[in-house]
């Protein structure tokens, strides 16, 4: 099967978009095709592979789409209760060692931005009061905690209190 450009394909247990084809010169060499990650945990990574020596690639069709879209909507009950076990899946283990924001962050994380995620996941309540120097990361350190207790589904609201010099720079952000 040839790969095309723009197709979502299957390559080392990924998936991934074709965003290059480049067809081979002789008809005896390998099509080199060049790929991004579509997987959370690795957005947008570059590979390149040659198609041909790949053993599970495979491009994904449009039947899935197609028999999904023939069958119809699912029972409102029936999805609600798919969807909340979703949710509960997507939460962290109750290990305070095991960190997701980070992870999920999008921005180089240094190792003692870390620690006061650490304490907070420690903390039965969290009220940490950041003090770092100047360019250390506090607002990255204070992003991290609040993500990691929003995917915990552990806050319900937030207080960031801020120098009244730089009020009209920051809100206050309030979580139902």
């Amino acid at each position: 099967m040839s790969v095309v450009t723009g197709q979502i394909v299957r390559v080392r247990s990924r998936q991934y978009l074709v965003e290059d084809v480049v067809a081979k010169p002789l008809v005896k060499e390998d099509t080199l095709v060049c790929l991004s990650c579509l997987e959370d945990d690795a957005l947008g990574e570059q590979l390149e592979v040659l198609w041909e020596r790949e053993v599970d690639a495979k491009v994904i069709g449009k039947t899935s789409w197609e028999s999904i879209a023939n069958r119809g909507f699912d029972n409102p009950r029936l999805f609600s209760a798919y969807l909340h076990t979703l949710r509960w899946n997507c939460v962290t283990s109750t290990d305070p060692k095991l960190f997701q924001a980070p992870y999920r962050a999008g921005i180089e994380v240094k190792a003692y931005q870390l620690e006061p995620l650490r304490k907070a996941l420690l903390m039965p309540r969290v009220a940490l009061f950041i003090a770092d120097d100047v360019g250390l990361g506090k607002t990255i350190e204070a992003g991290l905690i609040l993500r990691e207790m929003l995917m915990r589904q552990k806050v319900r609201r937030v207080l960031i209190s801020c120098p009244p010099s730089v009020v009209r720079w920051y809100f206050v952000i309030l979580v139902p």
